[in-house]
């Protein structure tokens, strides 16, 4: 679907150079007596790497045309991570390199969001936090408040995130994947 690149947004996927990218930031811009242009950082969705590109106001820009799907996250063997459709329960793969710094996150059982494009699947969206149990951390002090310094805790997927002094190993926390940040204690 062709439209003009005045209308270009954040978040919006466009087909560029035959590629889709995904629009990170874009600002509006007109010199003086010049006509007026869109700057846009961009970032292939299939190669990761992010560039910027002036678009002439004039300028016809194609969006993407994108299917969305709920996948449930099966096993992982080596680099390779197995999926489920949840519509039709047709399994497909992803490997690290597709995943990135998502596949840290991924859990046994955990339904995600996957962007398709021309059928495959380009990218994942990870729910709003995910629940880990904390392995190792520093002893609790008795003199630690909700508003003290932060700790380091590893979780039982391997990452490490700053929590804050009054947790102890064994408990279990609110994580956002997005930020990798600390939310609070699980309630469960």
């Amino acid at each position: 679907m062709a439209m003009p690149a005045t209308q270009i947004r954040r978040g919006m996927v466009l087909v560029f150079e035959g590629q889709p990218c995904r629009v990170i930031e874009f600002r509006h811009h007109t010199p003086g007596n010049l006509r007026a242009m869109v700057q846009a950082k961009l970032k292939n969705l299939r190669t990761g790497s992010s560039f910027e590109h002036r678009f002439r106001a004039a300028d016809s820009i194609e969006k993407a045309d994108m299917e969305t799907h709920e996948l449930e996250f099966l096993y992982q063997g080596g680099d390779t991570y197995h999926f489920m459709n949840t519509e039709n329960y047709d399994q497909l793969e992803m490997d690290d390199e597709m995943l990135g710094d998502n596949a840290q996150w991924l859990q046994p059982g955990m339904k995600i969001l996957a962007e398709y494009y021309d059928g495959k699947p380009i990218g994942i969206e990870l729910p709003q936090y995910v629940v880990l149990e904390v392995v190792d951390t520093a002893p609790v002090m008795k003199t630690a408040t909700k508003t003290a310094s932060s700790k380091p805790a590893k979780l039982e997927n391997g990452v490490t995130v700053n929590v804050p002094e009054f947790i102890s190993t064994g408990e279990r926390l609110r994580i956002n994947p997005s930020t990798g940040e600390y939310m609070d204690r699980a309630k469960e």
